[in-house]
């Protein structure tokens, strides 16, 4: 039965492939249990609360995806997204971790209401490749800076420089030093689990000098308290109409580029796409990882999204979603393991996060720099996000950038309708600080 409902047949594999695919593919995101913890612990949420729910959340919605969509590919919490959550809404514009969640919820429901409208099409048309690239290259700059801000290896002053390298004179920025090049090493070596089995030698270096320490209880009565704890209003009191729109847009567009990536990706890794590079049953397999968006605002996880470390799996192997029940099993499974957040100190996540964000710099190769029409909007977008701390920052000047320089090239052909409107959006987004008092007046 099993067999035939995933068409193992038809696809060339077996149980025990499946089964084997799976376990890989949990073993390389397996990290995220604890990564995304420390990036949300910023916004001030209990860290073992997080870390369950990422594990409880990522299971089902991995499970679903491979129930409904049949496809090797796994969700967890977004790397990028949760940054956002953390520095951009929570830090940065003041909102609260539970109208942060509402931010994800709407984004999710936006992406989702793009799918069953079957809109994707149109989003994708609308969008340059250029600027989907800047996006992910400047989300992955951005978790590339706060890495080596957690490592206690850059800070910020009121002298000049304003951000500069600090030299390591304690134990800490030695131990995340130490764990970068072990982290490369298991990386470039392709050691299985690199990650987090990185996190698991820095966090024990870690232990040995003093910088982390062992719980004296392992135990939390916060545990699952981030489920259900959002509000739906807070963004549009706090931000007004304008800036809460264009921020849950901005977020909803790197939700959904990325997942179309991703899945693109991986269905080509795993010769699942047709002759026209489409991947067979797409609807499916887009609407179970924008109900994770949903899911993730809803669990406190931040959005959840398809991994492209599901190509680990698919390198296995791995061709339906059985792989996906079994990483989805295995999440539910490491629940057990949420406790061990409380000892895993920054400088031991702090490597994970530079080479995350060197996985989501590779996409720079595509983006044409000698082309002043997609290599200036590119570099704002991109430079922007880590120097600003916003992601909305970035895509709003990339956007800006991209059609200015189309329009007054005369190049008014080339600008999508869905371009201008979002485009707009973004010239108010800037704009309001002057636009409120005269509103208000």
């Amino acid at each position: 039965m099993i067999a035939a409902y995933f068409k193992f047949a038809e696809r060339g594999t077996d149980l025990v492939t499946e089964i084997r695919a799976g376990a890989t593919t949990f073993m390389v995101m397996a990290y995220i249990i604890f990564l995304n913890p420390a990036i949300l612990g910023a916004a001030g949420v209990d860290p073992v609360a997080t870390a369950a729910a990422t594990a409880l959340i990522a299971g089902i919605m991995t499970i679903a995806m491979g129930v409904f969509g049949n496809f090797p590919i796994a969700i967890a919490a977004g790397l990028g997204i949760n940054a956002v959550v953390a520095f951009g809404l929570v830090l940065g514009r003041g909102l609260s971790f539970e109208g942060a969640m509402g931010v994800i919820f709407w984004e999710g429901l936006i992406v989702t209401l793009l799918v069953v409208l079957g809109l994707r099409e149109a989003v994708m048309n609308a969008i340059p490749g250029s600027l989907k690239r800047a996006i992910a290259v400047g989300i992955g700059l951005f978790i590339l800076f706060i890495g080596f801000v957690n490592a206690g290896l850059i800070a910020g002053g009121e002298g000049a420089p304003p951000v500069h390298f600090i030299f390591p004179v304690d134990n800490g920025p030695f131990v995340a030093l130490a764990g970068l090049i072990i982290t490369i090493v298991l990386w470039v070596r392709k050691i299985p689990g690199a990650l987090i089995l990185s996190i698991v030698i820095t966090t024990a270096i870690a232990l040995a000098v003093g910088v982390a320490t062992v719980p004296t209880s392992f135990t939390s009565d916060a545990t699952f308290s981030t489920i259900g704890k959002l509000s739906f209003t807070e963004v549009f009191e706090k931000l007004g109409i304008v800036v809460a729109v264009a921020v849950i847009f901005s977020i909803a567009i790197i939700d959904f580029f990325d997942t179309m990536g991703t899945v693109t990706a991986v269905g080509n890794q795993a010769g699942l796409t047709d002759d026209e590079g489409r991947v067979p049953g797409l609807r499916n397999i887009l609407l179970v990882d924008s109900v994770a968006a949903i899911a993730g605002g809803f669990g406190g996880t931040s959005s959840n999204t398809s991994y492209i470390e599901s190509s680990a799996g698919v390198g296995e192997g791995g061709r339906t979603g059985f792989t996906s029940v079994v990483t989805g099993v295995l999440f539910l499974v490491s629940i057990i393991l949420a406790p061990l957040a409380l000892m895993i100190p920054a400088v031991a996540t702090a490597p994970a996060l530079i080479i995350v964000g060197y996985l989501l710099f590779e996409q720079v190769g595509g983006i044409d720099v000698g082309d002043v029409e997609e290599g200036l909007p590119a570099l704002l977008a991109m430079i922007l996000m880590p120097l600003t701390y916003d992601i909305a920052v970035g895509i709003g000047a990339g956007f800006i950038a991209w059609t200015l320089i189309k329009l007054v090239r005369g190049k008014l052909g080339e600008i999508h309708p869905l371009m201008w409107v979002v485009t707009v959006m973004f010239v108010l987004f800037f704009l309001l600080p002057w636009l409120e008092p005269i509103i208000a007046g």
